[in-house]
């Protein structure tokens, strides 16, 4: 006899639908799986005949055939053991083939029946809702991510047993999960601005990083600052809006980092990778494509600390993700597109001993060292920053001042000001907030008059910077310009914006204190 169930897989960061079939036919007891399976895949024979006999249900001693589609697209992991188990009862006449319609079944199967948890259930279940299923049976740990789905009944199932019940009845009496609301921490616990000592400059710029969503690094000697500076970012951040949530969440939940009994993320996500990581492990990728640490900061802030450390290579495919917002990795069988819109907030010294221009503490770097030190930031990477600042040492009196600084709150509060205006004006582009502006919007929201203009053509004729690196300063300008709630760009936020580029006079020269 002839059943089908239907399960799903992931492809990129959405999934699809997954037609297990199975045939129960005359012949050599023994199992066949086709469809492009992996060996996770083929493994589940096993797991699901264990299941099977200690559940209290017969395995047909007959030649069973099971069928994956579609067939060209690679099937891997154990998520598909539910629906095989119960496509294998439904076969074999011990539960009803129409019990099994309108349904999406993912989950692992334990040896003795009971279900695991799986990674990327909130795509499944998207994807289920978009293919018109009415509901969706999945592993109790993991009913929370499911329900964030609207118009899907979302049945939690804890064992093999118990999902049988379930299809039999054809009015089950256990209600479907509920759905979770929308919960999100604008701040994390434990860091706030107001633990910084001075850095008043340094806090203004990260404000307008803040407030526009713009790539940032930070240059200065050890313990000025840069790395307490950068993990108090996030605590200025507005809120993730639901889209965003459901975004983010759907990256995590592929990779397996959601965590169990967990819906949304609650936080603006920050990565803070290694400088020892990989160009798969940023960008993502490997014979499997896995989304990279670009994708996990997704709508997020991926932070990289001693920006230089890291191996030039491996900073230079951040070229595509920072330009484009995405991130695509091709294969020879397949190319995949995952999701990389984060901010880029970056840290280094100015030399290898970090003391360069430091006014207590002497460089003991050559010139060579210092052009080596600095010929790992490229010219294309460097443009693609929208604000470069200078973090010095806290002067003495600074640092023992007993007195607060200002609260990440306060901070917050003008940079969600400044991001409510940049929503409304962007309201019918499909885009959020100022470092997102194409030309397009350039030239329709950053009309300059012509003080603007000519201070601008100054600062592109003494620096010449790129188009790239004018557009960049046009944002930072109309950055500053919100926060001031301007309906107009003004000489002064074009003075600031160009002030906010340091590194453009000639990279290392350009610091305080180096001739």
């Amino acid at each position: 006899m002839l059943a089908k169930a239907y399960s799903s897989a992931i492809l990129g960061v959405d999934a699809y639908i997954v037609a297990v079939e199975v045939d129960i036919s005359f012949g050599l007891p023994g199992i066949s799986v086709v469809g492009l399976p992996d060996t996770a895949v083929q493994e589940s024979k096993e797991r699901v005949r264990s299941a099977l006999k200690n559940s209290g249900f017969i395995f047909p001693p007959q030649r069973i055939t099971i069928n994956m589609a579609p067939a060209n697209t690679r099937k891997s992991g154990p998520v598909f053991d539910l629906a095989i188990a119960l496509a294998i009862l439904a076969a074999s006449e011990q539960l009803t083939v129409a019990d099994l319609e309108h349904s999406l079944f993912v989950g692992e199967l334990s040896l003795d029946g009971s279900i695991r948890a799986v990674s990327g259930v909130l795509p499944f279940a998207i994807a289920a809702q978009a293919a018109g299923y009415q509901r969706i049976f999945v592993p109790c740990d993991n009913a929370q991510e499911a329900s964030l789905v609207e118009g899907l009944a979302v049945y939690p199932v804890a064992h093999l047993r118990e999902a049988v019940q379930l299809l039999a009845d054809r009015c089950p009496s256990r209600q479907a999960y509920q759905r979770q609301a929308l919960v999100t921490l604008p701040t994390l616990p434990g860091l706030d601005f107001s633990e910084v000592k001075g850095q008043a400059y340094a806090k203004r710029g990260l404000e307008i990083t803040a407030a526009g969503g713009h790539n940032l690094i930070m240059v200065g000697p050890p313990g000025s600052g840069k790395t307490m500076l950068a993990r108090r970012l996030p605590t200025i951040l507005p809120p993730l809006t639901f889209a965003e949530a459901l975004e983010a969440s759907k990256i995590y939940s592929i990779s397996g980092r959601l965590g169990l009994a967990q819906g949304l993320l609650p936080t603006r996500p920050f990565r803070a990778p290694h400088h020892s990581i990989s160009n798969a492990g940023l960008v993502g990728g490997s014979s499997h494509p896995k989304p990279g640490e670009v994708s996990l900061a997704h709508h997020g802030v991926l932070f990289l600390d001693e920006l230089l450390e890291f191996r030039r290579e491996v900073l230079e495919v951040l070229r595509q993700p920072l330009e484009d917002g995405v991130v695509t990795l091709s294969r020879a069988q397949i190319s995949l597109t995952y999701p990389a819109k984060f901010m880029l907030i970056a840290s280094m010294n100015p030399c290898p001993c970090g003391y360069r221009g430091d006014r207590l503490k002497a460089c003991v770097c050559t010139p060579h060292q210092i052009a080596r030190y600095w010929g790992k930031l490229s010219g294309p990477l460097l443009d693609r920053i929208d604000i470069h600042l200078e973090v010095p040492r806290l002067e003495d009196n600074v640092l023992l001042d007993p007195g607060p600084s200002e609260a990440s709150t306060q901070i917050r509060a003008r940079v969600e000001q400044a991001r409510t205006l940049q929503v409304q004006r962007f309201a019918d582009q499909g885009i959020l907030c100022n470092a997102h502006m194409q030309p397009r919007h350039l030239r329709r929201f950053c009309a300059l008059d012509t003080r603007s203009q000519q201070l601008l053509q100054q600062a592109l004729q003494r620096l010449h910077l790129s188009a790239r690196a004018y557009d960049r300063i046009l944002k930072v300008a109309r950055t500053i310009a919100d926060l001031e709630a301007s309906p107009l760009i003004q000489a002064h936020h074009v003075a600031e914006a160009i002030q906010l580029r340091i590194l453009d006079r000639s990279g290392a020269n350009s610091l305080s204190g180096v001739r």
